[in-house]
């Protein structure tokens, strides 16, 4: 559970009870594909009970399921049946198809092939923290993160989130930790890092297992390398990969955070109340090691009811900053003004 992080904060002025999620949620429950369906989505109960409820509190902690199913057709095998379905007809009129009649067929192909199609499904856990205003996505690439962000505020009335912004760059910070081996306090740099250029010709060093307190690495950044990934371990618990957008990946939980448990304590309460119980500390550790939240969009909205702002001082607050085009008022804000890219997006879970 929550191997991957994107993690978002949320809008103040967002106050809803469970009982309105669930019902929200069971608006749109998971339904495997149809015959000539290429892709289903929707929701699942977390606990993986038939019928149970879509949306679980563990400890106060909220935590979802999402699920997406799709249809596996490879492009040869469809370009195979439109060759055979354009043959057909250029032996039966004397002509070859034209550009419009060949999208046309390789509509009809598909539907020809897609019962016949593997399906292949992945899921995704999503955590809503109520009392720190996070939402926790269990991904690691962004363009999933935003469909499911997506589909979230359109069905929760009012939900406004932001992306968690920093101010300083994870970029930045990884630099001087490394450069200067001063790691922020709570956290030891791990074996793992990337360094890559910024010229054109985007030059790329890993070290995996390998120290990092060397003279070589200091020189890579030095030569104008940026870490885009170094491997960290917080208060000896919890173990991960930061990247360059503040995308946390490979979250592996240590043996000192399972002492006192006993072998047979596993569950789903057990998995989230760890889960939930550690990154709720972790989170605002990071944060603070990366010099605090930046004072825009949600964030700053937020931080004007924790200083006794009215509520509409703190909605307007909000307002200026609304990145990529959308208001606060209960649209999806999705943070920075440029998202981070997907470097890798094929190695998520979902």
């Amino acid at each position: 559970m929550f191997k991957n992080m994107i993690v978002y904060r949320i809008a103040p002025q967002w106050q809803v009870e469970l009982t309105q999620v669930e019902e929200a949620l069971a608006k749109a429950p998971f339904m495997e594909c149809g015959a000539t369906q290429e892709k289903s989505l929707g929701w699942v109960p977390p606990r993986g009970d038939a019928h149970g409820p879509l949306a679980e509190s563990v400890g106060g902690q909220w935590i979802l399921r999402f699920m997406v199913e799709s249809k596996v057709l490879p492009g040869s095998v469809l370009a195979r049946r439109v060759k055979e379905k354009a043959e057909r007809i250029e032996q039966e009129t004397g002509r070859k198809p034209g550009k419009k009649e060949s999208k046309e067929l390789k509509d009809e192909a598909k539907l020809d092939l897609l019962p016949m199609a593997f399906t292949k499904q992945g899921s995704m856990w999503v955590w809503i923290d109520t009392a720190s205003r996070l939402l926790v996505l269990d991904t690691s690439a962004q363009g999933r993160a935003d469909e499911v962000v997506t589909l979230l505020v359109e069905a929760l009335p009012g939900l406004s989130v932001s992306l968690i912004n920093t101010q300083t760059s994870p970029q930045a910070a990884m630099s001087h930790w490394l450069k200067e081996q001063e790691p922020p306090v709570g956290f030891t740099v791990d074996r793992e890092c990337e360094l890559k250029s910024a010229t054109e010709e985007k030059a790329v060093v890993r070290y995996a297992r390998h120290p990092l307190d060397i003279e070589e690495v200091q020189a890579h950044i030095d030569a104008g390398k940026l870490p885009t990934k170094l491997a960290l371990t917080w208060d000896d618990r919890v173990s991960f990969m930061l990247t360059e957008g503040l995308q946390i990946k490979k979250v592996a939980f240590l043996d000192t955070v399972f002492e006192g448990t006993k072998a047979d304590d596993g569950g789903f309460d057990t998995d989230v109340a760890i889960a939930t119980g550690e990154l709720s500390k972790l989170i605002p550790d990071l944060i603070e090691a990366l010099g605090g939240e930046a004072e825009s969009g949600v964030a700053s909205a937020a931080q004007a009811v924790a200083t006794g702002a009215t509520p509409g001082a703190a909605l307007q607050a909000a307002v200026p900053a609304a990145p990529r085009g959308k208001d606060v008022a209960g649209r999806a804000v999705t943070g920075p003004a440029t998202a981070p890219v997907d470097t890798d997006p094929d190695s998520a879970p979902f």
